[in-house]
C-alpha cells in the first residue's frame, strides 16, 4: 500500500510527541486493557494490536488534538493531552497517516471504511 506523502512527518512527530507513552514501535503500555492505580487507561498500541484502527478519521483528529475525554464524555479522565496548542491541525494530520501507514491491509480497510460512513453521516 503507498504511504502518503505526510507519511516521514507523521512519524517525526510521532516520535516527539507520542512515543514516550504509545511505544517507539506503536506497542503502547505495558496491560494497556487494565486500569492503572490511578484508575486511568494506559496508553493503548497503535498497531494492528490495538484498537486505534476500529476508529473514523474524524475521532482521530479530535481525540489527538482535544483529548479522549473530549470524545469519550461522562467525566472520563486520561494521562493524554489534547495536542491542539502543540501541534498545528495538518501535523496531527499527518501523525495520523504515520499510524494508519503502519497497519495491515485488513486494518485498513476497516478503518477506511468507518472513515468513509463517517462522512456520508456527516453531510
Amino acid at each position: 500500500m503507498p504511504r502518503p506523502p505526510t507519511f516521514a512527518l507523521g512519524k517525526t512527530l510521532y516520535a516527539k510527541h507520542c512515543a514516550t507513552c504509545h511505544g517507539a514501535n506503536l506497542e503502547g503500555q505495558r496491560d494497556w486493557k487494565s486500569p492503572l492505580p490511578s484508575g486511568r487507561m494506559p496508553a493503548p498500541p497503535h498497531d494492528a494490536s490495538g484498537h486505534t484502527w476500529r476508529h473514523a478519521d474524524g475521532v482521530l483528529f479530535r481525540i489527538t488534538r482535544e483529548g479522549p475525554a473530549a470524545v469519550v464524555g461522562g467525566g472520563y479522565q486520561s494521562d493524554m493531552p489534547g495536542f491542539g496548542n502543540i501541534m498545528s491541525d495538518d501535523d496531527i494530520r499527518a501523525v495520523i497517516a504515520f499510524i494508519k501507514g503502519t497497519w495491515p491491509e485488513r486494518e485498513h480497510e476497516y478503518q477506511a471504511e468507518m472513515s468513509r460512513r463517517e462522512r456520508e453521516t456527516t453531510l
